[in-house]
């Protein structure tokens, strides 16, 4: 049977889904407003203050935006199926979810790899940072982080359109470009070496961040002062690149190389990692970590109370 006219697809159940939907509802409600929290307040006081109007900090709120974009792509329309018990996407739907959860996973690598580049910068050449980092080269880089992933996921999600379909089950909570090229009746071979070579791109991309960390541990040997800027700013950014790559790794080889053997339990993790942990752990880590945003949310706090009172 062709469905490649099928204007619907259906996603898959939370397990005991019909006994335990309101207390899922609950659960992930609480996680989407944490991360709205947490990510526009970062982003607001980054804003906001003048004093952090500089490259790292730029850098970091576009991350944070990028979460918010990314986390708009799946807690919605699954808030919306935990509540109405359905679990049914129009095709443009899908494939409009493939694209922004997809596009925010390489707009948050880029972010990583300028972010990395800007430390690169900082610590092994301090004298050149504030010359080459100027305000042309950070739009600049801003714009990659956006058009780069926005091109390749427009150009997969385009091929995927293309393809006659025999099923419209996708065996996931949410829609994902590599869920729809499964259920396709014919070859898939264009996709398959499209799919590749963007793996390859964002692998290499992953590699030139290990790089440029390495020689920034290297040049750290030398100077205490360089010690102290890496553990203050490079930290927050080597575990966020270390949590996101895990996560990727796990959905990556799950989409491709996973079955419905897998245990449930697993599969659900596997889907959700990607969704769920990044978007908390980069604000919270680079809030917590970096003094100046740190202090920055404090004195905001305190004034927005001193102002209610």
């Amino acid at each position: 049977m062709n469905y490649r006219n099928v204007s619907t697809y259906t996603l898959m159940e939370p397990k005991d889904s019909k006994s335990f939907r309101h207390i899922y509802f609950t659960c992930f409600l609480v996680l989407y407003i944490l991360i709205l929290f947490v990510n526009t307040w970062v982003s607001v006081v980054i804003v906001l203050e003048r004093e952090l109007h500089k490259p790292m900090y730029i850098f970091l709120c576009n991350l944070c935006v990028n979460d918010l974009y990314g986390a708009a792509g799946f807690y919605p329309k699954f808030l919306h199926d935990l509540i109405l018990d359905s679990y049914v996407i129009p095709s443009f739907m899908c494939a409009l979810q493939a694209f922004v959860i997809y596009s925010s996973a390489m707009c948050e690598y880029c972010t990583l790899a300028v972010m990395a580049y800007d430390r690169h910068v900082a610590i092994c050449r301090p004298l050149d940072y504030h010359s080459k980092m100027n305000k042309f080269l950070c739009s600049l880089l801003l714009l990659f982080c956006w058009t780069a992933p926005f091109t390749t996921m427009f150009f997969a999600v385009f091929l995927s359109n293309r393809l006659p379909l025999c099923k419209n089950h996708i065996d996931k909570l949410y829609c994902d470009n590599w869920s729809i090229v499964k259920l396709s009746c014919e070859s898939t071979s264009s996709n398959d070496m499209y799919g590749l070579v963007i793996i390859s791109l964002y692998l290499v991309l992953v590699i030139l961040i290990i790089v440029s960390y390495i020689k920034l541990i290297i040049a750290c040997k030398a100077s205490l002062e360089c010690r102290r800027k890496f553990w203050q700013t490079c930290v927050p950014h080597v575990l966020s690149l270390i949590n996101f790559t895990v996560s990727t790794i796990f959905d990556t080889t799950y989409n491709r190389y996973g079955s419905s053997d897998v245990q449930m339990n697993l599969r659900y993790f596997l889907a959700l990692e990607i969704i769920i942990v990044p978007p908390l752990f980069n604000p919270l880590v680079y809030g917590l970590k970096l003094k100046e945003v740190r202090k920055r949310i404090l004195k905001l706090y305190f004034s927005c109370i001193q102002r209610k009172w």
